[in-house]
Formats: structure tokens, C-alpha cells, sequence
């Protein structure tokens, strides 16, 4: 098994006033050439927008894009005439295809709004665009955990590239046994919040490990954890 440990302090930060944003990968102003993606993986971005404040109108293509929202309430609007309001416990997907133009922003004038924004490289452009929103507070629960996207029907939903999304909470003390889904594929495992430990690295909340060349791996659980795991083919971008 091969991997490497990305701390949290170590990711790129920007700050905008309005935002405080950070960057796995390589992303807007931030650069650095050994991050730029982990296979389909292109973005994994950790976003703290102020109240009443949010990303203006603008348009995307080929790409597929999940919001996972941590604290608040993230309003959506796009040009195919979607406006909805998703809050924790629940997911937002969009098939970017040939062009969806959107915005996103804190529906609250108090409170602030935190999330998470992924990008997965599609395994074939220009398709049309779609966008769904889902509901999982009630299939959340603790120690189980939750396959949300999946290209075999065994998920929540399906996007445009072979790929899985697990998201879930972990009791201190549990362990989870993660199996691969065939070869040339990686897993890239966020812990949003907890301690756990991988082949006895410790990992805190925020930091990411990207994990390859194994059919499986394990975690053990130090401290109450929710944990992201995404795994995509290990593609090379053009």
C-alpha cells in the first residue's frame, strides 16, 4: 500500500473577506505542482462563506460536482431553474456536461455556512447537465456507513465517472475495513472531524490521506469520527 498524508495545515488557504476557503489540490490562486489532483480527483475544497454572502452566478463544464454542507444552510440557483436550500445531512450533485451556470450562497444573514466542495473529472464530456439534491438524515446513522454515490447502483445516486463517495460517523474505538473496487483505482479518505488511524498514522480533523496501489486498507477510530472516502480511477489528466 502506498499513500501520502495531507495535514490540514498544509493545504493552500485564501482568505476573501466574504470567504475563507481550503484547498487540497491546487485551486484559483493557490499552486503547487505535486497537487494538482489525485486521479479523477481535481478539487476538495473546504469553504467557510459569511452570512449573507455567497459565490456569484458562474458556469461550469465537464465536471462533476458534489457540495456537502457541514454547518448552515447553502442556497442554490442555476440557469435550469433550480433554487433549493440544502443544509447538514444532506448532499447536493451536479452533472456540469456541456455548461450549468449557477451560484451559491449563505441563505442566512446570522450564521455563517461551512461545506465541502468536490470536482471528479468525468469519464466523458459534453453530456447534459443535471442536478439533484438529496436527503440522507435519515439513513446517516452512527457506525454505519454510507455509500452515497456509486456507478453500480449500490449507492445513493450515480455521476458521470467510476467512482464511489462513503460518508459516515464512527464511534471511537470502531474499525472499518475498506475494500477497493478493481484495479488502478485510489481512495482519498477526509476526516472531517476526529481522530483516526491508518497503518498507524494518526490523522486529525482535516486532514486527508490518498491512498493507492492496495486492494484494501483499515482504519481504526481514536476519537468519534465523520469521515469522507472518495475513490476514483487513477487517471492522468491531459
Amino acid at each position: 500500500m502506498k499513500y501520502i498524508i495531507d495535514h490540514a495545515n498544509s493545504r493552500g488557504h485564501a482568505t476573501h473577506g466574504w470567504l475563507e476557503s481550503y484547498h487540497t489540490f491546487s485551486f484559483a490562486g493557490y499552486y503547487n505542482p505535486h497537487k494538482i489532483h489525485f486521479g479523477a480527483l481535481r478539487v476538495l475544497n473546504d469553504d467557510r462563506v459569511m452570512p449573507g454572502k455567497g459565490f456569484d452566478m458562474h458556469k461550469h463544464q465537464n465536471m462533476e460536482i458534489l457540495s456537502i454542507p457541514l454547518l448552515g444552510h447553502l442556497k442554490h440557483q442555476d440557469n435550469m431553474g433550480n433554487t433549493e436550500v440544502i443544509s447538514p445531512g444532506m448532499i447536493q450533485v451536479m452533472s456540469a456536461g456541456t455548461g450549468i451556470t449557477h451560484g451559491e450562497y449563505n441563505d442566512s444573514l446570522t450564521e455563517f455556512v461551512e461545506f465541502l466542495q468536490i470536482w471528479i473529472i468525468p469519464k466523458s464530456e459534453n453530456t447534459k447537465p443535471r442536478y439533484d439534491d438529496y436527503n440522507l438524515k435519515n439513513l446517516l446513522a452512527r457506525n454505519q456507513m454510507l455509500t452515497i454515490i456509486a456507478p453500480d447502483g449500490s449507492g445513493i445516486t450515480s455521476i458521470n465517472q467510476y467512482a464511489w463517495v462513503t460518508l459516515g460517523f464512527k464511534d471511537m474505538g470502531e474499525h472499518y475495513h475498506y475494500k477497493l473496487h478493481g484495479e488502478n483505482m485510489g481512495v482519498y479518505m477526509f476526516v472531517i472531524h476526529g481522530r483516526v488511524e491508518v497503518d498507524d498514522n494518526t490523522l486529525n480533523a482535516r486532514d486527508g490521506i490518498a491512498i493507492t496501489d492496495t486492494q484494501e486498507f483499515y482504519v481504526e477510530v481514536k476519537e468519534n469520527a465523520y469521515l469522507l472516502l472518495i475513490e476514483v480511477p487513477m487517471i492522468e489528466l491531459k
